[in-house]
């Protein structure tokens, strides 16, 4: 049984974990490396947001 993962999903582009997280894709991996692209995922949603949220309060604080 092969219990190493074949992928790091901190190396892998938005694009790709998209990719790796859709549906056609998912019979493609493990539940492990699965669960790894979906909270890869999540944490650059969440980074992306947090982005945004600085930058609103930059343009607040210009006008």
């Amino acid at each position: 049984m092969n219990t190493t993962h074949r992928i790091n999903a901190q190396e892998l582009s938005s694009r790709k974990l998209w990719q790796l997280a859709d549906t056609s894709s998912r019979s493609e991996l493990s539940a492990d490396e699965l669960s790894d692209v979906i909270a890869e995922l999540a944490k650059r949603c969440h980074d992306l947001n947090r982005l945004q949220q600085i930058d609103q309060l930059k343009n607040s604080q210009r006008g």
